[in-house]
This record gives structure tokens, C-alpha cells and sequence, in this order.
């Protein structure tokens, strides 16, 4: 439900944390998109008051707002009449909605260079194993959303990785998601270097290619907080709600040394642009912890935070932004990280789930999606008759 005020006073008053967060160097993206958020102006209105300058979606995001029908009816009914396939009538409204996301995001987009003002789309999750799939869709998407400020969401599992780099390669902006592992995480951003290598060989402006790369936070937590949970022992207990922050800021210190090398300094004098750390999963899952948990701890300059908009309004309310709490907790992240190893969870396995479980829950996502469409599709049908 969309909640958020268009009163410019209110909104100016309650964002000032979000102001202060996108002074500090963090690009606040919103982790949701509908029709109605468009249509009512309520995106528009995120972006004047509440400092939002992208957009990310998901199947699951996806699946909830035409789920819902609402504001698709009438793309629906026309669908019917022209006997197109469940999947390309998916693809028809999931990429007028980038679409039109994009366009009121041009803005931004061209003020900041191509930095943000970005919308976000993934492949079909049902392709995530699948190499040279994933690289004709997501070709297929971003001539279908037909906007130089879309991005291209292609998930980091092995078959991933070189698409990455061919998508990249080809001028096309990318979205990497579904990043858990310090080691994924270092495959991925040397899979974009490559897929610039090969941009450049091929005679293309490195300056017009941009990428992040989503490292998910909240989802660590709820899975090594179960574990610890289990044990039960005081100082498992004790290192709740710090394994996530713990692996997202030693993300962060990998990031700093990718970019720090002869390698990559050579593709940046050639004018190529970092591939920014964006974190992900940023709603809490356990009510016990702070709302704005994984924004206020996860400041650090040349990031991007896409939240879920209960999150935004928290952080809105009362987010504490007290300047960069990412580089000075390299040594503590590793400390504790270490301590959970320690007590017999390991790193490997935990990480090796989250990404089997995120591709599984976004393919789920995505047939209970197309279930919804193709029962719409069946009902007009059957109207127009």
C-alpha cells in the first residue's frame, strides 16, 4: 500500500535523515514499482521529497502488483483479444512499467551523468543456470524497455558470470543480484572489468555503461540468527544481528581493493564507471531490531541502499545517519565473522543456501505471477466472447 504524503512541507520535515544519507554519498533507490505508484504520482513524489533517485524491482515486486490487477486491466483485456502468450504478456506489462518508471526518472539520469535515475528489471528466473539464455533476454529486455536508464538484472550464480560479462560487453548497462558470498562477490566485479574489456575492443564509450552490484544483507541474518538461535549458548546469542553487517561491509573493503588496481585503473582512464556495492534485502526481518538497521549501518560513500518503502519511511522518521559506519569496521567484521565459524555455522554452506533459496523463491515468484496472468487472460477471453 502506498502510504507516502504528497505534502511537500510534511515530506521535506520527515526526510531530512534520507537528505543527510544522500549527502553522505548513498543513492537511495526504492525497492518497489507498480502501475499505481506511476499513475497516482506517487513515484514522482518520492523523488521530490524523499530524495529517491532509482528504482529496483523483482518478481516477487512484480507478482504483487499485477497480482493485485490494479491499473491492468484494460493492457490485460487487450492481451486477451490479440491471443498472445502468458510470458509475453508479462513481458508486455512488466516493461511498459520500467518503462514509464524510467521516463520519470530521466531526470535524474541526466543531471547525474547515467550514475542514477536508474530502473531495474531482471531476466526470467527460470534462466538463472542458463548462460546464453540469460544473455538473449536480457538483449530482449532492454530493446523492449527501449530506455538508456534501464538496467538489466542478471542473478550471480556461476551460469551468471559470463553473461555478465557479455551483457556488459555489449553496451548494456547490468544489475547483478543475488550476491551473499565475499567470494561471488569478487567473481561478479571481475566479470564486469571483463565485459569493459571487451566494450572497449569492440569500439564503445565505456562512460555509457554503468552497473551495481546487489549484495543482499537482511537474509544473512535471518538464516545465521536461526542457527545461532539454535545453539542457544550466550555467546551465540551474542552474535545476533551481526553477521550481515559483518559480511556487507567486508564487501565493501573488496570493493575498495578491486578498484584500486593497475587493471582497473587502466579501464578508468578509458572513462569507465565503477560498478557501484547496492545493498539489498535492507527490510528487517526480525521485529526485534531497529527498521532502519541496515541503512544506518551500512553508510559508505559510492553506495546505493534500495529499500522497500516501509523501510524508506522509517528511515525517513527516524533514521540515525552519523556519517560513514562502513571502513572503520573492517577488522570487527571479521572478528566477528570468524565467531560464528567458530561455533560450527559455516560461512560456505549458509551463503551456497541463500543463493539456491533467493533463484528458487524468485522462480516461484515468477510462475505464481504467470499463474495470475494466465487466469486473467483466460477470464477476458472468455468475456470478449
Amino acid at each position: 500500500m502506498i502510504t507516502v504524503t504528497s505534502e511537500a512541507t510534511d515530506a521535506t520535515t520527515a526526510a531530512e535523515p534520507l537528505k543527510r544519507l544522500s549527502d553522505e554519498g548513498v543513492s537511495i533507490w526504492l525497492d518497489d514499482l507498480s502501475r499505481e505508484r506511476i499513475a497516482s504520482g506517487n513515484l514522482a513524489d518520492l523523488i521530490t521529497h524523499r530524495h529517491v533517485v532509482g528504482v529496483t524491482t523483482n518478481p516477487s515486486i512484480f507478482r504483487a502488483a499485477i497480482g493485485s490487477g490494479e491499473g491492468y486491466e484494460e493492457q490485460l483485456a487487450d492481451l486477451a483479444v490479440r491471443g498472445v502468450t502468458v510470458d509475453e504478456a508479462v513481458r508486455m506489462m512488466t516493461t511498459a512499467d520500467v518503462r514509464a518508471a524510467a521516463d520519470i526518472l530521466r531526470p535524474v539520469y541526466d543531471t547525474t551523468a547515467g550514475r542514477d535515475g536508474r530502473v531495474s528489471i531482471e531476466v526470467d528466473p527460470r534462466l538463472a543456470h542458463d548462460t546464453r539464455a540469460t544473455i538473449a533476454e536480457a538483449k530482449q529486455l532492454a530493446w523492449l524497455v527501449d530506455r538508456p536508464n534501464v538496467m538489466i538484472k542478471i542473478p550471480a550464480t556461476k551460469a551468471g558470470l559470463p553473461a555478465i560479462t557479455e551483457v556488459i560487453g555489449l553496451g548494456i548497462s547490468v544489475n547483478v543480484t543475488l550476491i551473499f558470498s565475499l567470494e561471488r562477490y569478487y567473481e561478479v566485479m571481475h566479470a564486469y572489468m571483463a565485459g569493459l574489456v571487451k566494450a572497449q575492443t569492440a569500439g564503445l564509450d565505456l562512460a555509457a555503461i554503468h552497473s551495481v552490484a546487489s549484495f543482499f544483507v537482511s537474509r544473512v541474518d535471518t538464516e545465521i540468527d536461526k542457527r545461532l538461535t539454535l545453539l542457544g549458548t550466550d555467546e551465540a546469542l551474542a552474535l545476533k544481528g551481526r553477521a550481515a553487517l559483518a559480511n556487507a561491509r567486508l564487501a565493501y573493503e573488496g570493493y575498495e581493493e578491486a578498484f584500486s588496481t593497475h587493471r582497473w585503473d587502466t579501464l578508468e582512464t578509458a572513462g569507465a564507471n565503477q560498478q557501484r556495492p547496492l545493498w539489498a534485502s535492507t527490510g528487517v526481518k526480525d521485529p526485534e531490531y531497529s527498521p532502519t538497521l541496515y541503512v544506518d549501518e551500512l553508510v559508505a560513500p559510492g553506495t546505493v541502499n534500495t529499500m522497500p518503502e516501509a523501510t524508506l519511511n522509517a528511515t525517513a522518521e527516524h533514521g540515525v545517519v552519523r556519517g560513514d559506519t562502513v571502513t572503520r569496521g573492517y577488522a570487527q567484521a571479521r572478528a566477528d565473522l570468524r565467531a560464528v565459524e567458530a561455533l560450527g555455522i559455516s560461512y560456505a554452506e549458509v551463503v551456497r543456501q541463500l543463493e539456491d533459496e533467493g533463484v528458487a523463491k524468485f522462480a516461484t515468484a515468477w510462475q505464481e505471477l504467470l499463474d495470475a496472468v494466465t487466469k486473467s487472460l483466460n477470464s477476458k477471453g472468455v468475456d470478449e466472447e
